[in-house]
């Protein structure tokens, strides 16, 4: 029962890093049809921008308030991926819109220049960052040890699921948003600026990247290619749900979260990713729109 309920845990936490990771998916890829293979390098960024966040409280402020670090780094890491990938759509993905290969196919060549960037300035060896001491340790629960930084990656992962829920159904950039992933020349009609909309959607999913990055960084070393361990995932967990439906994405990083770590426990990692792979892949032959279908006006559809 014991290892039961660990791996529960672990499967919990796991999920929770891949639906931090989709919800930019889901923006990005889900509403806006861009398939951005860089969205792994956001989390990179993210990442990375934690460490530099811990390295400047160390080398410059006094030891007393260096626990804080973490708690400065998550916003500087959403700002820093909110920057980069609102130059992105603007000089790359802007141009693109509606020619899903090509897309693919330059977001592939960006995700390679930032993996070479970033070996270039932080070397080609991981670098670790040091859990703040107020999420080192755990709370021991019948046997079962609860780590403290994935009980707060959990709680961050809600938090962040409320945000985006509020801006995508209860703000007015929302509606705007929605309108225009829906039916962009009727949206356009209405008045609403489809070009500052695609710009600030696309750089909200980049920096929801980097919140993912902050939480991949207290789990273990970070290098160039740390956003690709949980790309895939992502993506089919994007897919799985319904592609554009929040309550799909939860529900299918859930599924893939859980599925891997359960499989993983009586397999090898390799075969559980390769099992996963089939689930989705029997699934989506049953209903390739997913858990969720997205409603449209949009005739063409």
């Amino acid at each position: 029962m014991e290892q039961f309920i660990t791996t529960l845990f672990n499967g919990l936490s796991l999920s929770s890093i891949i639906l931090l990771t989709s919800l930019g998916l889901a923006v990005t890829f889900g509403l806006m049809r861009v398939i951005n293979m860089a969205h792994g390098e956001f989390v990179m960024i993210g990442a990375y921008t934690t460490y530099v966040v811990q390295q400047i409280f160390v080398k410059f402020l006094p030891e007393s308030v260096r626990d804080i670090y973490y708690i400065v780094s998550i916003p500087a890491a959403f700002g820093v991926a909110f920057l980069l990938g609102s130059l992105l759509e603007r000089f790359v993905i802007s141009r693109l819109y509606g020619r899903e290969i090509d897309s693919l196919l330059a977001t592939w060549g960006i995700s390679l220049i930032l993996q070479q960037a970033a070996r270039s300035i932080f070397g080609t060896q991981g670098v670790n960052v040091t859990a703040p001491s107020f999420l080192k340790g755990g709370i021991e629960i019948g046997g079962c040890t609860f780590s403290y930084n994935r009980i707060f990656i959990f709680v961050m992962v809600l938090l962040c699921l409320l945000m985006v829920w509020v801006i995508m159904y209860k703000s007015n950039f929302g509606r705007q948003m929605r309108a225009v992933m829906q039916n962009r020349p009727m949206a356009q009609c209405m008045g609403i600026n489809s070009r500052r909309v695609d710009n600030i959607t696309f750089a909200l999913g980049s920096g929801l990247a980097g919140i993912a990055g902050c939480s991949v960084a207290l789990l273990g070393s970070i290098d160039s290619t740390v956003g690709q361990s949980y790309i895939v995932n992502s993506f089919m967990a994007v897919v799985l749900g319904g592609v554009g439906k929040l309550a799909g994405t939860v529900l299918g990083s859930a599924i893939i979260g859980s599925a891997s770590i359960f499989t993983e426990n009586y397999t090898s990692s390799t075969i559980a990713k390769a099992i996963v792979l089939l689930i989705v892949i029997v699934f989506l032959q049953k209903r390739p729109q997913g858990l969720f279908v997205i409603k449209s006006r949009n005739l063409d559809e």
